[in-house]
């Protein structure tokens, strides 16, 4: 079964335009699953039958894994035999039994302005790693892009005069994002001094975003800053970088944006993707009515 990954891989790159993270996610999930075939003598996609997949869904139930990661295994190798199925590798698909959990949907942390300037404020701008965690908070909200797009630029992506960066989305499409004369602030100060102090290593002097050897950041690395800085704002929520993602989008709906205009800051293919933040205001109200009223 191996044999085919390259090819399925590619294919989702090319048809479906998926990100390099979620690639990488896919290829993790189908190895555990071809480990857990070779162990029941089937290494052939056509030997695979459903008692196969049967028995791979109760090994991942016994592992106690979480809905998500469940879902997001199933889907994965659901989405494998399909198309080894469309390929005509395979006459049967036999994984279409395999059926992921029902998800109880949870509302995401969506941090108010006040709690967002606390967050923002919380590095020391004074020495060359706070210089880089204000500046990659505050391009952070300011744009609303995912962590893997942050750590990808380089210092050619940014065009300081005009006020906007160039990035790549979840698939392979490049986007301009305007930021504003906050992230900018930060953003220069960053650039003119904290840079130059982090920049030990030449051969990642093209990365905008340096850590402390000098070399491009990470997307494990910025998460770690991200709760440090959380962690000293006070806050006892985990905070993550894509909370700061939900809640520009939040925060300029409430503002009046136009829904298209946000679809298109944050990188969203699918609109459906923007219009579940619509819904968040209104499930916070509820919310704390259910809480706080006598008769909820």
């Amino acid at each position: 079964m191996k044999a085919y990954l390259t090819r399925y891989l590619q294919a989702m790159q090319e048809e479906r335009h998926l990100s390099f993270n979620t690639l990488a996610s896919y290829e993790r999930d189908l190895l555990a699953f071809f480990a857990f075939a070779e162990t029941q003598g089937v290494t052939k996609p056509e030997e695979a039958g459903r008692q196969l997949f049967s028995r791979y869904l109760l090994l991942l139930n016994e592992q106690g894994k979480k809905p998500s990661t469940l879902s997001r295994h199933i889907v994965s190798v659901r989405s494998f035999f399909q198309f080894l199925a469309k390929s005509g590798v395979i006459e049967h698909n036999h994984s279409i039994y395999m059926v992921a959990p029902k998800q109880v949907k949870q509302q995401p942390i969506v941090l108010s302005v006040d709690q967002t300037a606390a967050l923002l404020d919380s590095p020391n701008s004074a020495t060359a790693s706070g210089m880089r965690d204000k500046a990659m908070l505050e391009l952070l909200y300011a744009t609303g892009i995912r962590v893997s797009e942050l750590v990808a630029l380089n210092i050619t992506d940014v065009h300081r005069s005009l006020g906007y960066i160039g990035c790549n989305g979840g698939g392979m499409n490049e986007r301009i994002v305007p930021y504003g004369r906050m992230a900018a602030g930060s953003l220069d100060e960053y650039i003119m001094k904290g840079r130059n102090e982090l920049l030990s290593n030449r051969d990642a002097d093209s990365a905008l975003f340096l850590n402390h050897l000098g070399t491009r950041m990470t997307r494990q690395g910025f998460w770690k800053i991200i709760k440090k800085h959380a962690k000293a704002a006070g806050f006892e929520e985990d905070i993550t970088p894509h909370t700061l993602r939900h809640s520009v989008a939040v925060h300029m709906l409430d503002n009046g944006a136009d829904i298209r205009a946000v679809q298109e800051l944050l990188g969203h293919a699918d609109l459906s993707s923007t219009l579940k933040y619509t819904q968040l205001p209104k499930l916070r109200l509820k919310d704390a009515y259910s809480k706080s009223h006598p008769r909820a």
